[in-house]
């Protein structure tokens, strides 16, 4: 009986040297994780700020060649910043004075969906039924492609989440065009 205890000893030392590698394994990775988490945060601020001064920027000098007497050159309307928007670009913060022509084209979509559902009186909007709106295959990877855009317009305020997943078109934005 003695032998038999012996070993239990043995294997719970073993176990607790284990625990307490694994332990310090948790500490280094939560490190590691909160230093992760601090770059992202740094870099997402910084491509918030880029987008809000392009925005601005875009803004500004659409408004300074959009409006006048229509005397200016054609080429002096082309040498000003493109407003097509360039796919994979970010979404931003809606102002006064922008439009869904700014957005990148899969934003622009789901915009025009929902703006069409609010001109129809389907009301708000859940994912899976943009996805379908969007010819998209009812797939869970593209659902979530969808709720992303949903989330990222919503928080940029061209969208309200009136319930949890649930997306219409932001009332300012008056149904957009």
């Amino acid at each position: 009986m003695a032998a038999v205890l012996g070993i239990l000893e043995e294997r719970e030392a073993a176990a607790r040297v284990r625990v307490e590698g694994l332990r310090e394994e948790v500490t280094r990775l939560a490190e590691v994780l909160e230093a992760a988490e601090i770059e992202l945060d740094r870099r997402v601020i910084a491509r918030e700020e880029l987008v809000e001064a392009l925005a601005a920027s875009a803004a500004e000098s659409t408004a300074g060649t959009g409006t006048g007497t229509g005397t200016g050159t054609g080429a002096e309307r082309e040498s000003g910043p493109s407003r097509v928007p360039v796919p994979g670009s970010v979404v931003p913060v809606r102002r006064e004075g922008l439009d869904v022509t700014v957005l990148p084209p899969d934003y622009q979509r789901i915009m025009h969906v929902l703006t069409d559902r609010e001109r129809s009186g389907e009301g708000p909007a859940i994912c899976r039924q943009l996805a379908d709106a969007l010819d998209l295959e009812p797939v869970p990877a593209k659902i979530e492609g969808v709720r992303s855009k949903t989330k990222r317009l919503a928080a940029r305020g061209w969208l309200v989440e009136k319930t949890p997943g649930s997306f219409s078109v932001a009332a300012s934005r008056g149904g957009g065009s």
